[in-house]
């Protein structure tokens, strides 16, 4: 079995698609699309998106200080895609999608009333990195569609139908195959058979 040589490059996929939802005072809400995300810290919690500096959104985001991260379903995919190669100086991007805006307590940015999750973000820091930067920002609040909750007031994420991007192309979440720990998780079944 070989293996190849490339030159440097980010080949850490896949990752999450979002689109994240942002307003300047006074001017209509703007929606970019952003494959660079993650999380950063869980107290307290933080994430961070990493923009071009040219992009319409950067100095929306740099001036206002505040951010929605929408997770993006299956059936967002298309205005997901559409929102990340138009610009919002040219298109109400809110509009062109039949997206709906939902007003928080938490901050002016809208977020996607039809994403299953909004993250209403604060940026703390901006780190200029390169081609992007990348804003550091807190967590003030989380929204999340109640059609997704359970009989027992729980939020079932792994039913909303999440997509990721790999290299230019986007994929469903599929097959659930484990929980967090299972590796070594004691077997009670098998515990109880040695017992006797």
């Amino acid at each position: 079995m070989g293996k190849q040589s490339w030159k440097p490059g980010n080949m850490l996929y896949p990752v999450p698609a979002v689109m994240v939802s942002c307003k300047r005072a006074d001017e209509r809400p703007n929606i970019i699309t952003v494959a660079w995300a993650g999380t950063v810290c869980s107290d307290p919690a933080m994430l961070s998106v990493s923009i071009r500096k040219e992009r319409y959104s950067h100095d929306i985001i740099k001036e206002s200080g505040e951010f929605v991260v929408n997770l993006v379903t299956g059936e967002l995919t298309r205005a997901c895609d559409w929102c990340g190669v138009r610009s919002g100086k040219d298109f109400d991007k809110f509009e062109e999608m039949k997206l709906t805006e939902y007003t928080s307590e938490y901050m002016d940015a809208p977020a996607i009333s039809e994403s299953p999750v909004n993250i209403y973000c604060k940026v703390k820091q901006i780190l200029e990195l390169g081609s992007h930067d990348m804003f550091v920002a807190e967590v003030v609040g989380v929204t999340v569609d109640d059609k997704y909750m359970d009989e027992n007031g729980r939020f079932e994420l792994s039913k909303t139908g999440l997509i990721t991007y790999s290299h230019g192309e986007y994929f469903l979440l599929g097959k659930k195959l484990g929980k967090f720990g299972y590796s070594v998780k004691k077997n009670v079944r098998s515990k109880k058979k040695q017992a006797r």
